[in-house]
């Protein structure tokens, strides 16, 4: 190998000096208009360079759609009702204030919100992460009658507009009966019913039985996931004599935490801002839960308020809301995205 390397290099031709020389000469010779001409008013650099602006501005633009209203809503939770009744402030709040947020951490509950709503979502992120892992084993691992018919109705979950079953869900866990006969308005009074509406319990059995908010996407997530690992892991463990759940909790499991990390965080991030759910299983105002705080405090001056004035107050209540999972996803934001990339989601 190197006899040919060095036979090439042999054979190749050589620049001489006087040759460089010349070359130098010649460009020296030319005009800079000449030069200028022949490196910029060429169509490959004009294209190039108009592609480049074009791109530029196409980005810009859709930063400018997207970025603007966040700030738009950031800049008027700091507005004061001085403010809205001043037609001359546009974005900049001439009289920043912090009222808005202290009223209602103050008197809408904040921290008694933020502590339901964190167990609440931590609950149902950890049911629906571990329930999700193991249907979505079964489903890459195992064939059996049905599979695919079974997965066309997980998939379904996805695709059933969550509005058709608001009713049935609530009639369900308020008159929940442990037979699974369902008997609403008590028509069958030797049929023991438990009323679970305001109470934690429809959100942990809906997550406990893979039917919880978002299911269907975790388990395809997952099932997506595990199709890719290599069934020689699984061969391995079973020779070393471990059974399917014991592959599953000591080979399958260690290997999946970073797509494990994506599914709880896209749970509990679901959960944390639903207002569906708890509305449904949570009629009553007592349960203080995140969607609650969102209503103008009685500790604000009104007086000056108008409409702008009370989106302003739920933009503020946004803020609030949201601001735990900003920091959740600095911390966890590469497990995310290692974990959508190795599910082969994409799009």
């Amino acid at each position: 190998m190197d006899n040919v390397k060095q036979n090439i290099s042999e054979n190749a031709p050589k620049v001489k000096k006087e040759t460089k020389n010349k070359i130098r000469v010649e460009f020296d010779r030319t005009s800079g208009w000449k030069r200028f001409k022949l490196k910029y008013l060429q169509t490959n650099f004009v294209v190039s360079v108009i592609w480049k602006i074009a791109r530029f501005l196409l980005l810009l633009g859709i930063s400018y759609v997207i970025l603007m209203p966040f700030f738009t809503k950031i800049s008027s939770s700091f507005m004061s009702a001085q403010d809205f009744g001043d037609v001359t402030v546009k974005l900049v709040p001439r009289y920043p204030t912090l009222d808005t947020y202290k009223s209602i951490i103050k008197d809408n509950g904040y921290f008694e919100a933020l502590f339901n709503t964190t167990l609440l979502s931590l609950m149902a992120a950890i049911l629906q992460t571990f329930v999700c892992a193991l249907i979505g084993y079964g489903f890459a691992k195992f064939k059996f009658k049905g599979n695919k018919l079974l997965f066309v109705f997980v998939i379904l979950t996805m695709v059933v507009p969550h509005k058709t079953l608001q009713f049935a869900m609530f009639m369900k866990f308020t008159y929940f009966d442990f037979l699974g006969i369902f008997n609403p308005f008590r028509i069958m009074e030797f049929i023991p019913t438990v009323n679970m509406t305001n109470t934690f319990l429809p959100l942990a059995i809906l997550s406990a039985t893979g039917l919880g908010f978002k299911n269907g996407l975790y388990i395809f997530m997952l099932r997506q996931y595990f199709k890719g690992v290599p069934d020689e892991l699984e061969e391995s463990a079973y020779l070393d004599g471990y059974g399917p759940f014991k592959t599953f909790f000591k080979i399958i499991l260690p290997l999946s935490v970073p797509m494990l990390i994506t599914v709880f965080l896209f749970s509990f991030s679901w959960q944390w801002t639903d207002n569906f759910y708890t509305t449904v299983f949570f009629p009553s105002v007592n349960t203080t839960l995140m969607p609650s705080i969102v209503k103008v405090p009685p500790s604000l001056d009104t007086s000056l308020a108008n409409n702008m004035f009370t989106a302003a107050v739920s933009n503020a209540a946004a803020m609030l809301i949201i601001t735990p999972l900003i920091i959740i996803y600095l911390f966890c934001q590469r497990y995310m995205v290692e974990g959508i990339e190795r599910s082969g989601i994409t799009g």
